[in-house]
């Protein structure tokens, strides 16, 4: 609250009461009251107790008393310019030397001598002290008074009057106020120039493209000369109103405008209203931002080791800096790869063989066993949470219904980026150009930032494959940037301090606790697109084109009791990534199942093949005019497209760089699928595979997949030739002509078939 003692109340001062600008009309000192009137000309009594005790009442800028702060914001030391600064200091060591006998104000940092006998306040009065100080000064010669202090002469009244406007402002008080002057405007500019100004800008930022300064100069020129230099009804033409020079219009421009480095949709973007405000970020998980970009750095692949261009996804949490997970794919995402990262959020990083102690979970507060009790494995000092905002940028890979429903599923809202706006995210765009200088940067195939900075052959300089890239990433995600300072991000509560990702995670479990919420793997089989299928048919369920069967489909009394939109329609799970099999949840049991593509053989196995290849093979067959009867006709069109008509051998060199990045794309996805897919255990009938990919005398993968595609199209062939021609019986030889005639005697009696000893009383009777 405001003290009567700061309010002017003097006729003609203006007080602020309520966001709302009253200008004192008169006193009424006998009541206790004043007049105020509003600039509409409505007017209001109020008493000095009122105004007084009132929370938001306070004098306006715009009639203070001080002319140097009227209508501006408070002067400051940044406002004071360097070559003034050591005088306005050399003025407050004078007066804290006259306040308390010592120039720095702190008894306990004397200098030499401190305090003088005619300035110990022990001794002398305050008035004594100011003589002798005004005496000191005076002594001084007028040239090096003005060196040192600005003023040639000093007195009692001019260090009264420098206490005053210390005790008011601080050392700031002790500078002239011809210093810090209210800058003067520009007379130049008059009404009609200012009008001619904004018209210009409104349709240069609005309408036009951009134009240079002097093109804006013209445009001024222009609207004045035709908007307030016309001719009057007697035919005489109005004074010519004079406009400041391109230099002063360049100035002005600057000064209300800024400089206009920006782009025009930046512009107009600007401009649009806004649903929300900004969001302020106080604990880990509130806002988790997700963004995709190239990855600066060719790799190859792991399957034909060609150099290609990756995509990465980052998860990033905005309040602790924390990359909370990541992905590497191939060629571009797909919403179902966003949808693992915000599933590997809130899945805690299992620990990798290479890693070591100091990279397991460091957070006190919770035991790493704990946590590894919950999850099952050993846990990588890395955060995970369930986010409560997702925001993202308008890309078609984040704003379809599929990234949606999974957040539904989450139980997070969505907060997409506002159109144009990209420092909504800048956190985690400043992240990617962090990486990129910390890391990309040093290692080989580096591409730069752009096309331009391109070394030679980067191509050629990828050395590292697409699982070593992704392994080297996450080594250095939890070994370096977690325990990084985080420098000019560091939080508001303590910005000096040496803070990192990990020592503010950590620092919220004092303050907040942590939800130790590890979600079950079922969250795989939610996280896939969704399909509702209004009727169980013969052959199955139909997903995107390929017919999908098991036994449990065909059970008794299978009807749906799902209510709402899709009434009465059962849900199918798809895996894009592998469209081998789909997924079914047991309504009784809440079990998940596996649906597989009625075109699959029964046994052996077929490479897999995601949404992309299914689209290519149903054109294919339409184009064709092909009208399959069941998908195992669709199986030798499909094994076609997958290379099984080339050579084993020479398919590598029989494929162009687009179809090997397709097949290598195919099978990184497939084992994609794989590995984010529950861990079940191995069937009896199929022993687990020992080789892994890459090891010593392992398979190339490509070779792999042309030998599972040759296999099962010969498998194919042979089932449908078996099943064409049936397996034929041995040829019996011919009876002789009349041999079933003799072969039987007309008189005997046949035996009954129910063995009873009755005759037939039909046979006796003709007998």
């Amino acid at each position: 609250m405001m003290g009567a003692s700061v309010l002017d109340l003097s006729p003609g001062a203006g007080v602020v009461l309520d966001e709302v600008e009253w200008l004192v009309e008169r006193q009424e000192p006998h009541l206790g009251r004043v007049h105020l009137v509003r600039a509409d000309g409505e007017r209001q009594r109020a008493s000095f107790r009122f105004l007084a005790n009132h929370p938001r009442c306070r004098p306006s800028s715009r009639t203070a008393a001080e002319g140097a702060n009227r209508a501006r914001q408070p002067a400051s030391w940044s406002d004071v310019r360097p070559e003034k600064r050591p005088l306005m200091e050399q003025r407050f060591a004078h007066l804290m030397e006259v306040n308390c006998g010592f120039r720095s104000g702190d008894p306990f940092r004397p200098e030499p001598g401190e305090p003088h006998p005619e300035y110990d306040p022990d001794r002398t009065t305050l008035t004594e002290r100011r003589a002798a100080k005004a005496a000191e000064l005076s002594a001084l010669r007028p040239e090096e008074a003005k060196l040192l202090l600005g003023v040639a002469h000093v007195g009692v009244r001019t260090l009264e009057r420098w206490e005053r406007r210390r005790r008011k402002y601080g050392i700031v008080g002790c500078a002239d106020h011809r210093w810090l002057r209210a800058s003067g405007g520009h007379p130049s500019v008059s009404e009609e120039v200012r009008e001619a100004i904004f018209a210009v800008r409104a349709e240069t930022q609005h309408h036009r493209s951009r134009v240079s300064a002097r093109t804006r100069e013209i445009m001024i020129r222009r609207y004045v000369r035709e908007t307030f230099e016309n001719e009057d009804e007697d035919g005489d033409e109005s004074a010519k109103i004079e406009v400041p020079s391109y230099h002063t219009l360049l100035r002005v421009w600057k000064e209300w405008f800024g400089p206009g480095g920006a782009r025009q949709k930046y512009e107009r973007s600007a401009e649009l209203p806004t649903k929300n405000g900004h969001v302020l970020v106080t604990r880990p998980g509130q806002v988790v931002a997700l963004d995709t970009t190239i990855l600066p750095v060719m790799v190859r692949e792991n399957v034909f080791g060609d150099p290609v261009t990756v995509h990465l996804t980052l998860a990033l949490d905005v309040y602790t800096h924390s990359i909370c997970a990541f992905r590497l794919t191939l060629v571009s995402d797909s919403s179902v790869d966003v949808a693992m990262v915000l599933r590997d959020v809130m899945l805690p990083l299992p620990m990798r063989e290479e890693w070591g102690e100091d990279m397991e979970w460091p957070y006190p507060g919770l035991p790493a066993a704990m946590v590894s009790e919950f999850a099952g494995y050993e846990v990588a000092g890395l955060p995970f949470f369930t986010p409560e905002t997702v925001t993202s940028d308008h890309g078609s890979v984040y704003r379809n219904h599929h990234l949606v429903d999974v957040q539904e599923v989450m139980g997070c809202r969505i907060l997409p980026a506002r159109v144009l706006r990209p420092q909504d995210k800048s956190a985690v765009e400043r992240v990617f150009g962090s990486i990129r200088s910390l890391v990309f940067e040093k290692l080989a195939g580096y591409t730069g930032v752009d096309v331009s900075d391109r070394g030679a052959d980067p191509e050629g300089d990828a050395v590292l494959t697409l699982a070593e890239m992704e392994h080297f990433i996450a080594t250095w995600v939890v070994k370096v940037w977690q325990n990084r300072r985080l420098g000019e991000f560091a939080p508001s509560w303590d910005p000096g301090g040496d803070h990192s990702p990990n020592t503010l995670f950590a620092a919220s479990f004092a303050q907040e606790g942590f939800d130790l919420d590890i979600p079950s793997p079922e969250t795989y089989y939610r996280f896939l697109p969704e399909h509702h299928v209004k009727r169980i048919h013969r052959r199955g369920v139909k997903v995107k084109g390929l017919w999908y069967d098991a036994a449990l489909l065909h059970q008794p009394d299978m009807n749906s009791a799902r209510g709402g939109r899709y009434k009465q329609h059962w849900v199918i799970h798809r895996e894009p990534r592998d469209r081998r099999v789909v997924y079914f949840q047991d309504p009784d049991t809440h079990e998940w199942h596996e649906l597989r593509w009625t075109g699959l053989p029964p046994e052996g196995e077929m490479p897999a093949f995601g949404d992309a290849r299914v689209e290519e093979l149903l054109t294919r067959v339409r184009e064709a005019g092909l009208k399959p009867r069941s998908d195992s006709e669709l199986v030798p069109k499909l094994l076609e497209m997958l290379g099984a008509v080339d050579p084993v051998a020479k398919w590598p060199s029989q494929l162009t760089k687009s179809q090997r990045t397709q097949h290598a794309r195919e099978i990184t996805q497939a084992q994609a699928a794989a590995a984010d897919r529950p861990q079940q255990p191995p069937k009896p009938n199929k022993p687990p595979r020992l080789a892994a990919l890459g090891a010593p005398g392992a398979e190339p993968p490509w070779r792999e997949r042309a030998r599972e595609a040759t296999e099962s199209l010969d498998a194919h062939r042979r089932r449908r030739r078996e099943t064409a021609k049936p397996a034929q019986q041995q040829p019996s030889v011919p009876a002789p002509l009349g041999s079933n005639r003799r072969g039987r005697n007309l008189f005997v009696i046949a035996d009954d078939d129910d063995g009873s000893d009755e005759p037939d009383p039909q046979l006796t009777e003709e007998t």
